[in-house]
């Protein structure tokens, strides 16, 4: 009898659900898989986000992380629908996890469902959660090396966002280099540079977002 390792057992298990979360969803709903180290500004792009776009669609979000429901607090603030997912110590989400998130929204009443991975550029890159695009979330703060170091990410992603411009005169690294390694390692990538803080750039990421959705939409 051949021995499938078990590994492969858990992607392709992975790769079922991700795929039955596609058909559950309503296909006009935006998913986006958020991506990032820790501190790279994930939870804080998903709040001015939901600011600046609330009155025109409709938004809901899965938190991953390890232990506590600190960011999905900071989310609901914004009086949208949260799930908290805490993984005990596992180091991304699998699309189960989601599956089971799913159960306590009203998907019918989502335009975007924003699902913040836990922090970590390595283990989530390989488990699909049903999204439509992985957005992987970057900063200045991190170096401008990153993309070389974890490509794997980086090759992933639909759109790479560069967070944390307005420390750029503070930081011993270069944005020109950081853009160099993201075209290194994914030509054709999408990169958004802006700043949570100051708002710079952010309009980019708003029309990436509104131009997502009606591609979604087209397709309907």
């Amino acid at each position: 009898m051949k021995r499938i390792p078990i590994v492969t057992n858990v992607l392709e298990y992975n790769q079922s659900v991700a795929q039955e979360i596609r058909r559950t969803l309503s296909s006009r709903t935006l998913v986006l898989n958020l991506l990032s180290s820790p501190g790279a500004g994930k939870t804080t792009l998903i709040e001015r986000t939901i600011a600046a776009l609330k009155d025109e669609l409709r938004f809901a979000v899965v938190e991953g992380d390890l232990t506590t429901t600190l960011d999905a607090d900071r989310v609901a603030a914004y009086e949208v629908p949260v799930v908290q997912i805490n993984t005990a110590g596992g180091c991304h989400l699998e699309a189960r996890q989601v599956m089971a998130a799913l159960s306590q929204l009203a998907l019918k009443d989502v335009d975007v469902l924003i699902i913040e991975n836990v922090g970590n550029l390595v283990c989530p890159t390989a488990f699909d959660l049903g999204e439509d695009a992985k957005v992987v979330v970057t900063s200045l703060t991190e170096g401008d090396d990153k993309p070389l170091k974890y490509p794997g990410a980086f090759v992933a992603a639909q759109v790479i966002v560069i967070n944390k411009l307005d420390l750029a005169p503070y930081l011993p690294v270069s944005l020109a280099k950081l853009r160099a390694a993201i075209a290194t390692i994914h030509p054709h990538a999408p990169v958004i540079a802006l700043s949570c803080t100051t708002g710079v750039g952010f309009d980019a990421w708003l029309d990436w977002i509104r131009e997502a959705v009606r591609t979604k939409h087209a397709k309907v």
